[in-house]
């Protein structure tokens, strides 16, 4: 016998499909949050070399590390991500689909 389970398919936005306030920000930082975690690994960094590098807290990096959400601003994710050698281009256009903007972010590597 099929046993049939029911679901619902993602928005992609799993802080949306929660409910959570500002959530298209928050899939903003976690996006930027799991490129800075990608590399902090790849540079095999102790914690206390990074908390250097980024000018920012033991704590943080330690959260920032294991992709966990942190306090800190989409501007400061950015700078971050530039400390780590990453260009940052951001687009503004006209809404399509939506009366409000959407965020997105794009990660290419390579």
């Amino acid at each position: 016998m099929k046993r049939r389970l029911d679901h619902e398919e993602s928005s992609g936005n799993v802080f949306a499909d929660l409910g959570l306030p500002n959530a298209k920000q928050e899939m903003l930082k976690a996006t930027l949050t799991v490129q800075i975690s990608k590399l902090l690994k790849a540079r095999k960094l102790k914690q206390s070399e990074a908390t250097r590098l980024l000018g920012t807290t033991q704590p943080q990096i330690s959260a920032l590390i294991r992709c966990e959400p942190v306090s800190a601003s989409v501007s400061r994710l950015m700078e971050f991500l530039n400390i780590l050698g990453q260009d940052i281009e951001v687009t503004v256009k006209p809404a399509r689909r939506h009366k409000s903007g959407d965020m997105s972010v794009v990660v290419r590597t390579g």
